[in-house]
C-alpha cells in the first residue's frame, strides 16, 4: 500500500504543472475539479500519462471557458456526455461534468443526467479501480469503494452490482475483458456470472464501440486472459463467434490438435515475433493470428483411417475473416490485410524442403506485396508442436526461404515487380493505342517476369512481339 501511495505522490508532482494551475481555475470560479479513472489507477501502477480525465461540478459551458482561458485549444465533441477536451503543449485534457447515464432495454446510446456530487459520480463508473479520484487542487485521495484494495488483489470488482452497472452500458462487459487482457487482472466472481447472464445485452451496443474494445484488447500485454474470459461468459459468441467455434469436439478415434488452443499460442507467439513489424502492438499481425484458422470448423471432414483434415480451411477463413471485419466496421485497409494474411498463411508448406524454383520465391512474395514481413511472423508463429526436432527443421526451412527472397531481392529488386516495358512502351512496340489488349500484355510480361527474372527492354520487345503475333493468329 505504502508503494503505491509513493507511486500516486511522484505521478502527482510530474503533473503538477497541469493539476495545480486546472485546480485553481475550477475552483476560482466557484467549482470543484478531481483527476479521476484511469490515470489515478495507473498512478499507482506506476505508469505515466499524457492524456488526463478529470471530473467536475462545472456544467459544460462553464468548463469550456475555463479550459478556454488554460489551454492552447479546446474541443466539445463529447458535450452531448458533457465531456470538454483542451490541449496545451504536450499536455490533453478532457473534463466531463459529474454524471450518470443508462441504457434503455432498447437504445444503442446512453442517456445522460448530470450528477452534483463527486461519490455520486463515482458510483456510477465501471470499476472500482477505476473509482478513485484525486480532488484538485488540494490532492485529496478519494476512494469510496475499495479500489486500493482491489489493484492489491488485482481483481475486477464494479462499484454498485455488477447487474445494475452492466445493465446501465452493457460495453462494460467488454471492457472487462479489456481491462484483464491490458492489466492482467481477473474478475470477480459476481462479475464474470452478469457478464454470462447478460451477454445477450451487448446485442444493443453498436459495432464501432464493440470494434474499438476488440482492438484495445487483442493489442493488450496479456490478451489470451481478455479472450478466454469472452469465451467463458458467451460474449466471445456476441462479438467474434469465430473464435469460440474453434474449441471443437474431439474423440479418441479423431485425433487432432486443439485448435483454439493453438489459435491462442500462436498469436503469443506472433507477440513474440512482432518486433520485426516496428515498435509496438501491431494489431493486424495479433488478429491475423487470431483468425487464420477459423475456417477450420467448417473444413473439418473424418478420414476412414481416423485421420481429420480441413482442406482449403485457408481460402474459407479469409472469407470468414473479411464478413466478420465488415460487420465490425473495420476499415477496409485493415479488412483485406488481416484477410489476406489468413488466405495466405499455408503457402509456405508447399515450400518443403526447398524445391520452390526461383518464381515461385517471386510469385509468394508477389502475393504477399507490402504484407510480406507480416507473413513471415505468422507463418513462423504458427509453429506450435513440441516436436523439438520438427520446430527447427520448419524454422530452418523457413530461414532458407527468407534467405533465398533476400538474394533474389538483391539481385532483381523484388520489391519492385514490374515488366520491363510499361504500357506506352508496349503500345509503341505492337502500335497499338489504350484498350484491353495493353492491360493483357502487360500482365503477361508481368508473369514472364516472374517466371524468367529480369530482362532487358530489347529482349522484352522482341518476346512480347512473338506473344502479340501468336496470339493475333
Amino acid at each position: 500500500m505504502r508503494a503505491a501511495q509513493e507511486s500516486v505522490t511522484a505521478e502527482l508532482d510530474r503533473l503538477a504543472s497541469v493539476l495545480e494551475p486546472l485546480g485553481r481555475a475550477f475552483t476560482d470560479a466557484g467549482e470543484t475539479l478531481a483527476l479521476v479513472g484511469g490515470p489515478v489507477r495507473d498512478a499507482m501502477l506506476g505508469r505515466r500519462h499524457t492524456d488526463l480525465d478529470f471530473t467536475t461540478s462545472a456544467r459544460p459551458d462553464a468548463t469550456e471557458r475555463i479550459l478556454k482561458a488554460w489551454g492552447d485549444a479546446t474541443w466539445d465533441m463529447g458535450r452531448a456526455f458533457g465531456t470538454i477536451g483542451a490541449r496545451k503543449g504536450d499536455w490533453q485534457v478532457e473534463v466531463t461534468t459529474y454524471r450518470s447515464d443508462a441504457y434503455d432495454a432498447d437504445s444503442r446510446k446512453p442517456s445522460v443526467d448530470f450528477g452534483d456530487t463527486l461519490a455520486g459520480d463515482l458510483g456510477r463508473r465501471d470499476f472500482t479501480v477505476n473509482a478513485m479520484a484525486v480532488t484538485l487542487p488540494d490532492r485529496t485521495f478519494e476512494d469510496p469503494y475499495g479500489g486500493v484494495v482491489d489493484l492489491a488483489h488485482r481483481r475486477l470488482r464494479t462499484p454498485s452490482s455488477p447487474e445494475q452497472s452492466f445493465s446501465d452500458d452493457p460495453l462494460r462487459m467488454l471492457r472487462a475483458a479489456r481491462f484483464a487482457a491490458q492489466l492482467g487482472f481477473t474478475v470477480d466472481d459476481d462479475v464474470a456470472a452478469a457478464m454470462t447472464a447478460m451477454a445477450d445485452r451487448l446485442d444493443i451496443v453498436s459495432a464501432e464501440r464493440v470494434r474499438e474494445e476488440l482492438v484495445k484488447l487483442v493489442c493488450a500485454p496479456y490478451p489470451r486472459l481478455g479472450l478466454t474470459l469472452l469465451v467463458d461468459t458467451g460474449l466471445a459468441d456476441r462479438v467474434l463467434p469465430e473464435l469460440p467455434a474453434l474449441r471443437l469436439e474431439r474423440d479418441e478415434h479423431h485425433a487432432h490438435k486443439d485448435v483454439y488452443e493453438h489459435t491462442l499460442t500462436v498469436l503469443e507467439q506472433t507477440m513474440e515475433l512482432e518486433h520485426r513489424l516496428g515498435d509496438g502492438p501491431d494489431f493486424v499481425a495479433r488478429f491475423a493470428a487470431l483468425m487464420h484458422d477459423v475456417g477450420k470448423p467448417r473444413t473439418r471432414r473424418f478420414q476412414p483411417d481416423g485421420a481429420v483434415t480441413f482442406h482449403h480451411h485457408d481460402v474459407v477463413g479469409a472469407k470468414l475473416t473479411r464478413k466478420r471485419m465488415k460487420a465490425l466496421r473495420f476499415s477496409t485497409e485493415t479488412t483485406e490485410a488481416v484477410s489476406s494474411l489468413v488466405e495466405l498463411h499455408l503457402r509456405f508448406h508447399g515450400y518443403g524442403t526447398g524445391e520452390w524454383t526461383d518464381s515461385a520465391v517471386r510469385r509468394y512474395v508477389r502475393d504477399a506485396g507490402d504484407l510480406l514481413e507480416h507473413l513471415h511472423v505468422l507463418t513462423r508463429a504458427d509453429c506450435t508442436t513440441r516436436n523439438r526436432r520438427k520446430a527447427a527443421r520448419l524454422a530452418a526451412t523457413y530461414d532458407d526461404l527468407e534467405a533465398r527472397i533476400d538474394r533474389l531481392a538483391e539481385q532483381e529488386e523484388l520489391d519492385a515487380l514490374r515488366p520491363a516495358l510499361d504500357g506506352n512502351q508496349i503500345m509503341e512496340t505492337l502500335g497499338i493505342g489504350p484498350g484491353r489488349d495493353v492491360g493483357a500484355a502487360y500482365r503477361w510480361l508481368l508473369e514472364l517476369r516472374i517466371e524468367e527474372g529480369p530482362l532487358d527492354e530489347a529482349t522484352a520487345r522482341e518476346r512480347l512481339l512473338a506473344w502479340w503475333t501468336a496470339r493475333s493468329s
